[in-house]
């Protein structure tokens, strides 16, 4: 897909991060955008900016973890603009810690945006995209975490390789079909984004009763260390810069997208590694100061 002018895109996750940085572009692409997005406030934020940059909006508050509201968004889109040519599965969040201390809540909603949301989209905008038997292109985005297997915030390594599980076998079929929809599985590295205050979201019924969880994150080591973390990710790649990588990739055609991530390649080649060599899993240590 090369051709994205006039063209329809729908992004979840659109009012932050590396969702708002694809709706900057594809406005600048002269697309019409939909975006969706769990955070109403944020989402009206986003479609104003969006739409100040001359672009057609459709805001459809949307929480990707939950059949109706996909379904309701695919509608939508449909119902405004006729059609879906660029898909961008976007939506994700982080919670829990080790595989053991992490609890059920965090399971449930981690998987449920990060992975389900992937397969919500698919099953309710692909079957559509098919039928239209035009070039189009779908977006997953996975990270890094998806490609090595690295130890703590368990649910959201999992989540991260159902996607590009899911985002690999799903190329495949496409390809089989003859389809004209080509697929994309972003993996980025540290990106500058809010990704470590998406607790804000989580809904009631999954929310961690007090003491529950593996840290307690009021004690002064626990929030020295979250403030480190947060330096980190302000120093990370911009949420445009990945946009811009991104749409570069779906012009060249590229499946793995893989924005600002040198410094995990040697993590992903050992993994790899000890898959093919049959051998116990290798440490992964980076140095991310």
């Amino acid at each position: 897909m090369k051709d994205f002018k006039d063209k329809v895109a729908v992004i979840t996750g659109a009012a932050s991060g590396i969702g708002y940085g694809l709706a900057e572009r594809v406005a600048e692409e002269g697309m019409k955008v939909v975006l969706a997005d769990v955070e109403e406030g944020a989402l009206d934020k986003a479609e104003n900016e969006i739409k100040a940059l001359g672009a057609a909006t459709l805001a459809v508050k949307t929480d990707v973890s939950r059949i109706d509201d996909v379904k309701a968004l695919a509608d939508k889109t449909l119902d405004a603009f006729g059609a879906v040519h660029l898909l961008c599965n976007n939506a994700g969040v982080s919670a829990g810690s080790t595989a053991w201390q992490s609890t059920l809540a965090d399971w449930q909603w981690v998987l449920g945006v990060n992975l389900w949301g992937v397969i919500h989209g698919i099953h309710f905008f692909v079957p559509g995209m098919l039928k239209q038997n035009a070039e189009a292109h779908i977006v997953n985005t996975a990270s890094v975490a998806g490609l090595i297997g690295g130890a703590g915030n368990v649910p959201y390594t999992v989540s991260k390789h159902g996607v590009v599980a899911l985002s690999e076998a799903f190329y495949r079929e496409l390809q089989q079909a003859d389809s004209k929809i080509g697929v994309s599985v972003i993996c980025p590295g540290i990106i500058d984004t809010n990704i470590l205050e998406t607790e804000r979201n989580r809904p009631a019924k999954l929310k961690n009763p007090p003491g529950a969880g593996a840290m307690d994150m009021s004690t002064p080591p626990a929030q020295e260390m979250l403030r480190n973390i947060k330096e980190i990710f302000k120093k990370g790649m911009k949420p445009h810069e990945v946009a811009d990588i991104v749409f570069n990739g779906i012009k060249e055609k590229r499946f793995y997208i893989l924005p600002n991530a040198e410094i995990f390649k040697p993590s992903i080649q050992a993994r790899l590694d000890d898959v093919s060599r049959e051998r116990n899993p290798t440490a992964v240590n980076l140095d991310l100061t």
